[in-house]
């Protein structure tokens, strides 16, 4: 299977410092890939440059086979607070990708409403986000991210103008996206955002420092580790997310999680 998202060789510094160093790393269509590593590793810069935010002094990063290094916007960001507009109502946080692209208010409106359903979030529209669970909102945040996933010329609902229908790139990186919820709710979520990754067909990168977290959603676990940070390892997680259920209860799941302490210990 041809890579969705692929960084060549990537090393960034900042004021003379080398943050991260000839990193390289690939998402897959329908992958979940998870970037797991201490505090001050590199993973966030990694980010950065992945979504174009910053150009990197050496490497490369495609998508679809197009580069896109230094290009932001290609890629979709979910940063780690759900970053909602207190004085929006949650429709229109939702809708905020689709305002950006030129869609009018009201067509935008129109467009997400209904995926409000499917992302478990019917009946919040007109309300404001002090007034949603942190589960919700970061339901509501997940949501806007999928519409920013979408290609240009591309809104869910239409057909791409001159084609017989609209095309996603689907690829999305998300910064440590359920650290901020309790233990009860990150269960929930988890277990819905699996579902939601299957159904919508999105492919996300995801850091997180949590390897319970990791080794329950990735099919695939990068290590990062060192200053500059490096890519150390990379694990395949099996069983396959489908099969996940009580995964964490499985002496399979400590021999991985065993395996990833020690490689986090030695950096």
């Amino acid at each position: 299977m041809e890579n969705l998202l692929e960084a060549k060789h990537i090393t960034k510094e900042y004021d003379g410092r080398v943050i991260i160093s000839d990193i390289s790393i690939s998402l897959k269509r329908g992958e979940l890939v998870s970037l797991l590593g201490l505090s001050g590793s590199g993973k966030t810069t990694l980010f950065h440059v992945l979504s174009g935010l910053t150009h990197p002094q050496e490497g490369q990063v495609f998508l679809d086979g197009k580069e896109i290094t230094g290009h932001p916007g290609a890629v979709s960001y979910m940063l780690q607070k759900d970053l909602l507009f207190p004085h929006k109502k949650v429709i229109d946080n939702v809708c905020l990708p689709l305002v950006l692209e030129g869609v009018k208010k009201k067509e935008a409106r129109k467009i997400a409403s209904p995926m409000f359903s499917g992302f478990g979030l019917e009946g919040t529209q007109e309300l404001y986000p002090a007034q949603l669970s942190g589960g919700m909102r970061q339901r509501a945040a997940f949501l806007r991210t999928y519409l920013s996933a979408v290609k240009e010329g591309y809104v869910p609902g239409r057909q791409k103008k001159g084609t017989g229908g609209g095309e996603l790139h689907g690829a999305a990186l998300l910064d440590e996206p359920f650290s901020a919820l309790d233990t009860i709710t990150k269960g929930q979520i988890h277990t819905w955002f699996l579902d939601m990754m299957q159904k919508i067909d999105l492919s996300a990168i995801f850091i997180t420092h949590d390897i319970d977290e990791a080794l329950l959603l990735s099919d695939r676990i990068y290590v990062l580790t060192g200053s500059p940070g490096r890519i150390t390892n990379e694990i395949p997680v099996l069983p396959g997310r489908a099969q996940r259920k009580e995964f964490n209860l499985t002496q399979e799941f400590l021999d991985y999680k065993r395996r990833i302490l020690k490689l986090l210990a030695g950096s």
